[in-house]
Formats: structure tokens, sequence, C-alpha cells
């Protein structure tokens, strides 16, 4: 099953599955046995006896959903909105200069450096999804790139460190037996069986 952005169920995914629990518990309250609820409403067997129980032991309010899954986001929505205006402002803003790229590991850490939070590289992944990043190349080409000196290089360069191919004489894919049996010396074990049988 594919999930919606960030994981877990949409809200709508949610209500869906909640209404499907509430109908089970309706269903048991008519003293429908778990077998033929999970017929009634396509479930599986295993989650209509688990329903059954949880019915038994805390009424509907125990088939209620309990809310999106996962641990809490443990940035609050005005920090959330502070770390999309650090991510607008671009990496060299804090201090990474080499690049204008925004890595996992550079969300983290600038996360704990404002924030004082500990996020770990996939946290902070995830933590950039939910605020609508995602993982891009560059699509732009170096500033400094002469493409003169690339055709040369392309065309001289790399003509004499390109290692040529290989001779189109007997190989063999086995790495045990890197050769045919023909090339083995006649008095070599076995070199008798390289002679062709009538």
């Amino acid at each position: 099953m594919r999930y919606a952005d960030g994981g877990g169920l949409t809200p709508a995914g949610r209500r869906r599955r909640e209404s499907v629990r509430i109908q089970a518990a309706e269903l048991f309250e008519q003293n429908i046995k778990p077998p033929d609820v999970a017929r009634r409403l396509r479930v599986s067997l295993k989650s209509a006896y688990l329903w059954h129980q949880m019915w038994r032991d805390g009424g509907v309010q125990a088939l209620a959903s309990r809310g999106p899954s996962g641990s809490r986001c443990r940035l609050s929505p005005r920090c959330l909105e502070k770390l999309a205006a650090y991510l607008d402002e671009g990496p060299a803003a804090h201090g990474w200069v080499e690049d204008q790229v925004w890595t996992a590991a550079r969300v983290a850490t600038l996360i704990g450096r404002k924030f004082h939070v500990a996020y770990s590289v996939s946290g902070a992944t995830g933590l950039m999804h939910r605020l609508g990043f995602s993982p891009q190349v560059p699509a732009r080409r170096v500033a400094e790139r002469d493409e003169q000196a690339v055709t040369v290089w392309k065309e001289e360069t790399w003509a004499e460190v390109k290692e040529p191919g290989r001779s189109a004489g007997a190989t063999s894919a086995s790495r045990t037996k890197p050769d045919s049996p023909g090339g083995r010396p006649k008095d070599a074990p076995g070199a008798d069986a390289a002679t062709p049988r009538s």
C-alpha cells in the first residue's frame, strides 16, 4: 500500500477504516460472531477477532481512531515556520558556503543549532518532506565550466588514459577456468580432455 506524504494514512483513510471498525462494533452488539463480521465487512479474520477483543474490553470507544501514527513532531508549528524560512534563505546564510545544497545532515545540524532539538538524518529528511521540500539535483552547471577545455580533455587526455578493449581471443566468463582447454600445455593434467570425442 502506498502511503500519503509523511507516511501513514491520510485523514480520509483513517476515517474510512474507523467507520469499518464502528460497523464491526454494531455487528458485535447484535451478537454476530467475528468470522461472520469478517465475511460481511470483507476484512481478515484476525482483524475481526482483534476488534472483537477491543470492543469487549473498551466498547465502541476502543475502536475509534487514535489519530495519525508515528512519533509526534518535536518542533512547534511556529518553529516549523521558522525552519522553512531558514531553509528558504539557503545554506550559505547559515555557514555552508561551498555549495547551495541543503542535505539532510545539514538540516539536522541547523535544527540543532537554532532550536536545540536533536534530529537524526532520516528524521530531518521526513521533516523536510513534511514541509514540502524534496530531494533535488541542481539543474545548473558549474559557473566556471570551460566547454572548450572539456572537449580538448576528452579528445586528447581521455584517449590516452582509456584502457583498450579485450582482445578477440579465447575468453571465458569462469573465474576458475580463465582460458579454454585448448590453451593448456600438452603435459598438464586433463590436457587429453581437450581433444574432441568421436
